[in-house]
């Protein structure tokens, strides 16, 4: 747990939000916090939950997703190495998580309880507004996911997912590094679906795919697809 927490000072030292701290504090910080480490799959806390903390990724990621009353997954937000996350009883007492926060893989988080925090953000307006400028970020890209939802058929979304993880690369084999049932989870639909247009796209010579990896042959037909709106 002492390397743990050494890593935690470096951090707290080169973050953006916590940088402008002296080295007292900085310390202080390093002893109110409590280290955990998740394996993969492992839960963190439950949509629903009233979680007042707030947690610093120093390694691995977490998974925020959403789950429907028909069972269906999204995955609304990650959260990788340095990256911060709050509850929303963090700043208004009761209130609810609006996704499950689970571990994508093994996962060191240092995590803060509301009541630990508070006397440091009262203190230090700039953190408070640092914190505030992150939360509208945080806002305006759930603002994309939804709109995306809406607005964009599946097929657009798939292909949108394909074309991110593509990076530009055409006619070169790319690691297949997400389940079935994981693509479901970030496009908003079920695996059975996720199967139906991958076959979709294969036959009409978009990509080629096996449970291994996936080639793409025509990133502008799927750039064109990703720029679909529901009619």
């Amino acid at each position: 747990m002492a390397r743990l927490m050494k890593t935690l000072a470096e951090w707290l030292r080169t973050h953006p939000i916590f940088s402008s701290l002296g080295a007292r504090e900085r310390e202080c910080l390093v002893g109110q916090s409590l280290a955990r480490e998740l394996q993969k799959g492992e839960v963190l806390a439950l949509q629903g939950d009233v979680w007042p903390y707030l947690f610093l990724v120093g390694e691995g990621q977490i998974n925020a997703a959403k789950a429907s009353s028909e069972g269906r997954s999204l995955l609304v937000a990650t959260f990788g190495a340095g990256e911060l996350f709050w509850g929303p009883a963090f700043f208004a007492e009761g209130a609810m998580l609006p996704a499950t926060l689970e571990a994508h893989a093994r996962t060191c988080l240092y995590i803060w309880s509301r009541q630990d925090l508070e006397p440091l953000l009262l203190a230090h307006g700039k953190i408070s507004w640092a914190l505030c400028s992150l939360m509208i970020e945080r806002m305006q890209r759930a603002s994309t996911v939804v709109e995306g939802l809406a607005f964009q058929p599946v097929a657009g979304r798939l292909a949108r997912l394909l074309v991110a993880f593509s990076a530009g690369r055409e006619a070169e084999p790319i690691p297949r590094s997400l389940t079935l049932d994981e693509i479901a989870s970030r496009i908003g639909t079920t695996r059975e679906v996720v199967c139906r247009f991958l076959h979709r796209f294969a036959d009409e010579g978009l990509i080629d795919i096996t449970r291994t990896e996936f080639v793409i042959h025509d990133q502008g037909r799927l750039e064109q697809l990703a720029r679909q709106v529901k009619g």
